[in-house]
């Protein structure tokens, strides 16, 4: 067997699970509530103002929807003794990882498409001006955030060996890269660190930086100035380089890549 072929075999198992399509299925909802209550109260609707608010939802669901599709995709099997049966047929332990990574893509993906198209669809439908260019950014921006969230999760499964443990990691992850980076202490205690600790006097932009090295959630947020123009809410009007939307489209990329390669060399270790 192949990577396509665990891929193959793991989707038979994961389209059962009917968790994971219940949350692909409200984000479906928030995006078709979110586009179609915008254009109400207001003169002139604006779609972007609709995605912006969509990013502020996203930036915290999106991750739920990656770790809940991902995070037992390894370490489950490894629990029941199933991964035994399946490295058996045989499959390389790298085969195992990005198999399991490819059927969750696929999976996710397909909830965010679906999200998408239908809030591109009611866009066309209500909006005077739907930006469809700029939906589409957004769609790709989101894809690809999303898939950074598969791949730590993918990483933390492979690199576990218990759905208890898989699960508390996936969970601690998710707490301090999302839920208090978007609060704000993420930020803060980076400040204290780097400034009151180190003394190293380092500015808000660095700051945010630094943050977005730590934070995927923090990266998806800052590349939306590719989507949006400057000064548009509080996107300002100037960046400096390391802020720019395509620097943070290389940072999740690096997150997207790092965790699988972590999580690929520390399964090939494990005492199975």
């Amino acid at each position: 067997m192949s990577t396509l072929d665990v891929a193959r075999k793991d989707f038979l198992d994961v389209r059962r699970a009917k968790i994971v399509w219940f949350v692909g299925a409200l984000y479906v909802v928030f995006m078709a509530l979110l586009v179609y209550f915008g254009q109400y109260g207001v003169s002139e609707p604006n779609v972007r103002d609709a995605l912006w608010n969509l990013t502020a939802v996203g930036a915290l669901f999106i991750p739920l929807i990656a770790l809940v599709t991902a995070y037992l995709a390894i370490a489950g099997e490894r629990e029941s003794g199933a991964i035994k049966y399946l490295l058996s047929i045989p499959n390389s332990r790298r085969d195992v990882v990005l198999g399991k990574f490819l059927t969750r893509t696929v999976v996710v993906s397909a909830s965010i498409a679906v999200a998408f198209l239908v809030g591109g669809a009611l866009a066309l439908a209500l909006y005077p001006s739907p930006a469809m260019d700029v939906i589409a950014i957004m769609a790709a921006l989101t894809l690809l955030y999303a898939l950074t969230y598969v791949a730590v999760a993918i990483g933390i499964s492979a690199a576990t060996d218990s759905r208890s443990r898989a699960m508390g990691g996936s969970i601690a992850f998710f707490f301090v890269t999302s839920v208090l980076n978007v609060l704000g202490p993420l930020q803060l205690a980076i400040d204290y660190l780097a400034n009151d600790l180190a003394g190293l006097e380092i500015s808000s932009e660095q700051i945010l930086f630094v943050q977005s090295l730590i934070s995927p959630t923090t990266a998806y947020v800052n590349s939306t100035g590719l989507a949006f123009p400057d000064g548009f809410r509080t996107i300002p009007e100037e960046l400096p380089w390391f802020l720019a939307g395509e620097v943070m489209v290389v940072v999740m990329l690096a997150w997207l890549v790092v965790p699988l390669a972590l999580g690929t060399v520390w399964f090939g270790r494990a005492d199975l």
